[in-house]
């Protein structure tokens, strides 16, 4: 018996020694011959390592009086086990080609232990000296894996990355993984027999990667898992594991390709027949000589490399083994994470029963929790009085934030593990109450309606049984004929309508082609064919109409009477095109409205400032959703009349899209000898638009293009002058600020004293609009101080006026009280009225008359290429002009000049200062100034002749505004100087004239 002791444990020693040899060599050897003869070595060194683990464990039973069938046949399954276990991973180049050779520590029995204590939850302490259990993975793993026994001890895990919720110990999780790097290392694992992995969850819920590229991206405690089951889909895996036991990152691992030199092929077929004759046979032999035999085998076949079974293995590869460089963490070392020790007192059961009260509320508040509990508990197992596991149940069912549920995750202390629970748990109890009473609420809304669908449609069964109520398709068909019978309906559209309403009939409720239909038969009924409003014809009516509610604009109410009277003699209505065009604030949409009320016309108003869709005047095909006729069209479903007051505004700013040209459009709509049979798009049917009378309005007719500005007739709107401001104050702004205010005279008087100072310095544009909102603003500070200091009435005169608007806005328009040589008044238009401009002119360089150099002129001021244009114009007009006055004169020809037009920052443009720059330039060279109080405007040609320009009202206006007394306009403008009214011209000395020589008479009257 001693000598059988000895024996064994010198067996143990040799075989452990042996093994650790075998073991370094496969790791360390590189390959350069072929995968098979590798296959070979690796299986011979892999027997032997069975056999002397097969002769320890019969050394060792046979003094335990156990039979050696045991032994032999686990040495025969871990030889089939290691054999089967060897993975190939193929590169491209011949020096990349590797062979990763993994032979499964079967002698290492803490890594394979029977399993984890499920008690516990995964965390207990298991006795590492139990018995191993190993059960194959199929090579090519697809599907469910074999179950096995759970390792207590496992150091060295595949790194899974989740995010959103982590995995709990036993629980079950499906995860996808599709780096292909993550892929090779979990089919290689599972190839192995190793399907074990960690799962943590990832910091950042936005970090999508499945792979991390640092340990701070992940939380250090995880949990370690099983894959239970793997499905290849070639560039993904899906995987379904299983929580064990909770686990921590200890360090990062890097994952080794190593290359195994080439060993000569030691023929060992003559000992494996053998070895497998005997066994056919039943052929016993001594124990001791088997030992003795495999101890020599070990030695023999080991050849030049295995020298003594107690020697150490050095010198085995003359290569340094290749690493992979760590880009990825993909393998980590781990230690196991065991929660504290507890006592089960009556704190932590009620703590615990608590949890389950609570769980049972959340899984009763809805069936999903119902049934995610019942794939989590299996049948058969007790686990409300496991604390570890109830903690971990509970937070599993909610859908807290992942660093709460990662905070129970690493809670060791089971009794704050519980509270941490027991604090999620019931956040989700309140949120699923709420849930619930939204759901509720909805739910009987639907109900309701549903409800009353049900009714109304069993009512309409019944009317149409009783022959109450008529199917839809019928009462839609009358509802349409219904429509028709009091209008006008021209032939062509009676016919289409006809064709669409027996189109209708055979058409189903529910198709869209239906809804297509009844909704343009709707469009084409609704249309008051054949219908007009009842026009005014009496002149004096809308004469007073007309005055009232506007004050001059004698131009436009011409018009409008001229339009009745022709109405009165032919006794039909007509249509015609009107566009009015003037500055801001005149009056232009307004007088508009009013005209539609003298006239007894509906009024309508689309503007098309900005428009780029011809669609909105032609309308949109039915073939396109939402398809609607374009504006004028609904202006007549809207007025119910065909000859209806339509205003057009802002003509001058349509804009252009790739949807088409609106301005062109306007072409067809805005012809007299067209707009009788105008075609609309939706419609596709012709419609009369002769009888109505369109009105444009525009600031300025240049953006106009020139064939839409030959349709129309064009009526200037020009602005007020200072007389017609104050009477439009009085008789209409101040009466609508008071309705606004609440005010009335009684309270608040505006002097005129104080209104003319308002005009003059505070609105000098030619509009009322600036006007309108200064009294306006007047009106709000007197409410405001007769309310805080209760006083009854409220004078605003010209002293306290800057009380209410503030400092005067213009103080004076003239640069200059007197004028010196080389500065000449001249006068302008803009859109905003009136102004004066002046010019000026000085010597850039000290003149001298010796100089053979030619004169330069410069010019500054914000000039357009117009204005650039006509000064030079003038220069060369000048000189021309002096060498005939004053021949011996020669200060043009060699001066250096420099002429500029005040205020940099406007833009001017324009020819019609082309005299004032003559002027200016001879009143320079003759080192003379002009008449005091002149101003002049007029184009001038190249030999001299003034030729006219526009905007005579608005300039004669700027000029008396600033205390000009005498005015210089070409001959051609006399008949726009008469149209003005006697309050403007009055007090005015005006010449008109044709040549600059008599505008250089009037200027120098002493020379």
């Amino acid at each position: 018996m001693a000598s059988l002791l000895r024996l064994n444990c010198m067996c143990t020693r040799t075989f452990t020694q042996t093994t650790n040899k075998i073991d370094r060599l496969v790791k360390l050897i590189s390959v350069s011959a072929k995968a098979e003869n590798t296959s070979r070595i690796s299986d011979r060194l892999t027997c032997r390592c069975g056999k002397k683990n097969n002769i320890a464990r019969s050394s060792n039973n046979r003094t335990r009086s156990s039979s050696t069938t045991r032994s032999s046949s686990s040495s025969e399954f871990k030889h089939e086990l290691l054999s089967k276990n060897t993975v190939y991973v193929g590169y491209e180049t011949p020096r990349q080609k590797f062979l990763h050779h993994r032979v499964t520590p079967c002698y290492q029995s803490r890594l394979f232990s029977t399993g984890s204590n499920w008690d516990d939850g995964g965390e207990g302490n298991r006795d590492p000296a139990e018995s191993p259990v190993i059960q194959q993975v199929p090579p090519n793993p697809v599907g469910a894996l074999t179950s096995m026994t759970i390792p207590d001890i496992f150091p060295k895990v595949p790194v899974i990355a989740i995010s959103r919720n982590p995995v709990f110990p036993r629980f079950v999780k499906m995860i996808e993984v599709t780096d292909q790097s993550l892929v090779e290392l979990l089919r290689r694992k599972v190839k192995l027999n190793l399907p074990y992995a960690g799962v943590f969850l990832k910091r950042e819920e936005s970090n999508e990667a499945e792979v991390v590229k640092k340990m701070d991206d992940i939380y250090q405690v995880g949990t370690f898992v099983q894959i239970s089951e793997m499905q290849d889909l070639g560039d993904r895996l899906r995987l379904i594991v299983t929580g064990h036991r909770r686990i921590k990152i200890t360090g990062l691992l890097a994952d080794e390709i190593e290359e195994i030199p080439e060993i000569k092929d030691v023929d060992t077929n003559t000992n494996n027949q053998k070895k497998r004759r005997r066994r056919r046979n039943g052929k016993k032999e001594d124990k001791s000589d088997e030992l003795k035999e495999n101890m020599e085998e070990v030695k023999v076949e080991s050849g030049d490399v295995v020298k003594d079974s107690t020697e150490e293995i050095t010198d085995l590869s003359t290569e340094e083994p290749v690493l992979k460089q760590i880009e990825n963490v993909l393998m980590v070392e781990v230690e196991n994470v065991y929660h504290e020790a507890y006592e089960s007192n009556n704190e932590l059961k009620a703590m615990t029963s608590e949890v389950v009260k609570t769980i049972r509320d959340v899984i009763n508040m809805s069936p999903l929790y119902r049934e995610n509990l019942a794939q989590i508990i299996h049948a058969g197992q007790r686990v409300i009085d496991n604390p570890v596991y109830i903690s971990d149940l509970g937070a599993a069912l909610t859908s807290a934030e992942p660093a709460e549920l990662q905070e129970v995750l690493e809670e060791r202390n089971i009794q704050k593990r519980l509270m941490l629970a027991l604090s999620l748990l019931k956040k989700e109890y309140e949120l699923s109450k709420l849930q619930q009473k939204i759901g509720r609420e909805v739910e009987e809304k639907v109900k309701k309606q549903h409800r009353e669908y049900i009714l109304k449609e069993q009512l309409k069964i019944i009317k149409k049984e009783l022959g109450l109520e008529k199917d839809d398709k019928d009462a839609i068909e009358e509802k349409f004929r219904a429509r028709l019978k009091d209008l006008n309906v021209p032939p062509h559209v009676k016919e289409v309508i006809d064709e669409e309403l027996g189109k209708l009939s055979f058409l189903d409720n529910h198709s869209s082609e239906f809804n297509v239909t009844r909704n343009y038969l709707d469009w084409l009924t609704i249309l008051p064919w054949g219908k007009y409003s009842e026009e005014n014809l009496d002149l004096k009516q809308a004469k007073e109409v007309l005055e009232e509610d506007h004050y001059g604009m004698d131009d436009v109410k011409k018009r409008i009477l001229e339009f009745i009277a022709i109405s009165q003699l032919k006794g039909s209505t007509q249509g015609k095109i009107l566009c009015f065009y003037g500055p801001p604030g005149v009056g232009k949409t307004s007088i508009a409205k009013s005209i539609a009320k003298a006239l007894n016309r509906e009024y309508f108003r689309f503007s098309v400032g900005g428009m780029s869709d011809i669609a909105e005047i032609k309308g949109h095909r039915r073939t396109y959703v939402g398809a609607m006729p374009g504006k004028v069209i609904q202006c007549l479903k809207k007025t119910k009349t065909e000859n209806p007051l339509i205003l057009i505004d802002e003509v001058d700013k349509i804009g252009k899209g790739y949807q088409g040209d609106p301005a062109s459009a306007l072409l067809e709509l805005l012809d007299p000898e067209q707009n009788a049979n105008f075609l609309d798009h939706y419609l596709d049917v012709t419609v009369d638009m002769s009888k109505v009378l369109f009105i444009c309005t525009a600031n300025v007719i240049d953006t106009i293009p020139e064939p839409l500005r030959d349709r129309m007739e064009m009526i200037d709107v020009s602005g007020y002058v200072a007389e017609e401001k104050l009477a439009i104050a009085n008789k209409y702004l101040v009466k609508q600020a008071e309705v606004g205010s609440g005010l009335t005279s009684d309270k608040v008087n505006i002097g005129d004293d104080a209104m003319e100072v308002l005009i003059k310095s505070y609105c000098r544009e030619s509009g009322v609009r600036n006007l309108q909102k200064q009294i306006e603003k007047i009106f709000r500070k007197a409410a405001l101080k007769i309310i805080s200091d209760q006083i009854e009435k409220l004078s605003i005169t010209k002293n306290n006026l800057q009380d209410f608007v503030g400092k005067p806005v213009f103080t004076s328009d003239r640069l200059y009280d007197t004028t010196p040589p080389g500065v000449v008044t001249g006068l302008a238009w803009t859109a905003m009225g009136g102004s004066t401009l002046f010019i000026e002119s000085v010597l850039k360089k000290p003149y001298d008359p010796t100089s053979k150099d030619p004169g330069t002129l410069e010019t500054t001021g914000n000039l357009g290429n117009v204005m650039k244009e006509s000064i030079q114009l003038a220069y060369t007009y000048s000189k021309a002009f002096l060498t005939e006055a004053h021949p011996n004169n020669d200060f043009l020809q060699k001066a250096h000049l420099h002429l500029h037009v005040p205020e940099g920052a406007t833009p001017k443009d324009g020819p019609s200062a082309g005299c004032t720059i003559v002027t200016a330039l001879l009143s320079l060279t003759l080192h003379k100034p002009i008449r005091q109080n002149l101003a002049m405007t007029g184009e001038i040609s190249l030999t001299g002749k003034i030729l006219p320009v526009g905007g005579i009202k608005e300039k004669v206006i700027a000029a008396k505004r600033v205390g000009v007394n005498c005015i210089i306009l070409p001959e051609e403008n006399r008949k726009d100087f008469a149209d003005l009214a006697s309050f403007i011209t009055d007090g005015l000395e005006v010449y008109f004239v044709e040549h600059y020589s008599d505008v250089y008479h009037i200027a120098f009257p002493d020379l």
